[in-house]
């Protein structure tokens, strides 16, 4: 872990840039990775060797299939789709970048979901031919959608294949005028979009003259150029209780401390934290990270707290410190991405898990629903269907401690699982929308 640390800085280091491809499938997702990361010098000779030779291959004149690049399960490189999430590292002179290649297939959108959950940018690919009238596909709209529900605060919409339609100016005004719409209606604050060719390689990492009239930057100087993201809230500091330990057995120097993974804020010796949801509070004496002593935690750090008095502190529990705690509920709103093939089913229990909080709970109103042809807000209704987004009433068995999702992803976010098939059934974003005590 921390060799990882050290490779990878921590989420909001400057540098550092998380991005998730999504769009319909077949717009070319996984091909863009592939010429991101040949194009950057990313790729060693051994991989291209590799997929020149493939039987799956698809690439027109002998040319490289840059999709095989990202495409590593066998089904996928069989069907010509992405299934699963590939994450893939790269790095150029600017930053460094951590990207996640999410399938577009409808059938898959909750993996679109798992690469989006932890990322900053939503790269959503348009294939220019398809939608040459610029009439959005109803997954690019699922997409953006779940993308903008889920906190990513800048979505590049790269306009794919443009050689395929003659490099022709107006096909890309259309497409981007309905992408300001899907912004506006979406309440997008940064959405920008970019004429290119994945497979050609124009205007993905140098400009191209084909598309000489588009005056913004090429995709890779424009990643280069977008600000990491700080965590909203720095000053809340929220600590799931993953594993309780206690170190060196019987010995006089034995201690019980707590690991888990510090989001929100910086922890130092000497800082009050309180446990929820049993409201105890105590002050941190010491902080580990595997055998060093630490002065300091900062958010990302993977570590062990030792609090300066016994109290009763289990699995699950959670530690906050800062001057915004979390609200105490059992009952709350938020924003459900339902992903079973069984519909929701307002009688049933289900697992609730946030952090490494396991509870249950049950949906008992569907506020509203989202018609993501029309992009409205639909008066509620009995239940949800598979990629059905909605806003929903939730009600769990045992109190969780809760931010909104946008102002801190650890306490916002949870899923739902059927405790009949385990299937992740749902993913969840808590919406307080200003209640706080």
């Amino acid at each position: 872990m921390n060799a990882l640390n050290e490779l990878w800085p921590r989420s909001g280091d400057a540098g550092v840039l998380r991005l998730v491809t999504a769009g319909s499938v077949d717009d070319g997702k996984s091909t863009l990775i592939g010429r991101l990361l040949l194009d950057s010098k990313g790729v060693f000779a051994d991989q291209l060797s590799a997929i020149s030779g493939s039987r799956y291959s698809r690439a027109p004149d002998q040319g490289l299939d840059l999709a095989l690049l990202t495409d590593g399960l066998e089904a996928e490189r069989e069907q010509g789709i992405t299934i699963d999430v590939a994450y893939r590292y790269f790095a150029t002179p600017a930053r460094k970048f951590i990207i996640a290649d999410a399938p577009g297939h409808e059938q898959y959108t909750r993996n679109m979901v798992t690469g989006a959950s932890t990322a900053d940018v939503a790269i959503v690919l348009v294939d220019a031919a398809r939608v040459a009238d610029g009439e959005l596909l109803p997954q690019t709209k699922r997409h953006a959608t779940l993308a903008r529900l889920l906190g990513l605060r800048h979505i590049v919409v790269a306009v794919n294949k443009m050689d395929r339609v003659d490099w022709d100016r107006s096909v890309f005004e259309r497409i981007r005028a309905s992408c300001d719409d899907l912004a506006r209606r979406l309440d997008i604050r940064s959405l920008q979009c970019v004429p290119l060719s994945a497979l050609t390689g124009d205007n993905v990492v140098r400009a191209s003259g084909h598309m000489a009239w588009h005056e913004g930057l090429p995709l890779l100087p424009l990643l280069e150029s977008l600000p990491s993201d700080e965590e909203a809230s720095r000053d809340a500091a929220r600590f799931f209780v993953q594993w309780v330990a206690r170190h060196e057995g019987s010995t006089a120097r034995a201690f019980r401390g707590y690991a888990g993974q510090l989001h929100g804020g910086s922890w130092r010796i000497g800082d009050t934290v309180q446990v929820l949801p049993s409201g105890e509070s105590a002050c941190i004496q010491a902080l580990r990270r595997g055998d060093e002593a630490l002065e300091i935690a900062h958010p990302g750090d993977s570590i062990m707290v030792v609090l300066d008095r016994e109290v009763d502190v289990s699995r699950g529990d959670l530690l906050v410190g800062g001057r915004t705690p979390p609200v105490v509920s059992r009952r709350f709103e938020a924003d459900l991405c339902w992903l079973d093939r069984k519909a929701l089913n307002p009688d049933r229990w289900y697992l609730l898990k946030q952090g490494s909080r396991v509870t249950q709970a049950r949906i008992e109103a569907v506020v509203s629903r989202r018609d993501i042809h029309e992009l409205r807000v639909v008066p509620g209704q009995s239940g949800l269907d598979a990629n059905d987004i909605g806003r929903v009433r939730v009600h769990a068995r045992d109190l969780l401690a809760l931010d909104d999702y946008d102002e801190q992803r650890s306490t916002g976010a949870f899923i739902l699982i059927d405790a009949a098939s385990h299937q992740t059934a749902a993913a969840g974003m808590v919406r307080l929308d200003g209640k706080r005590p």
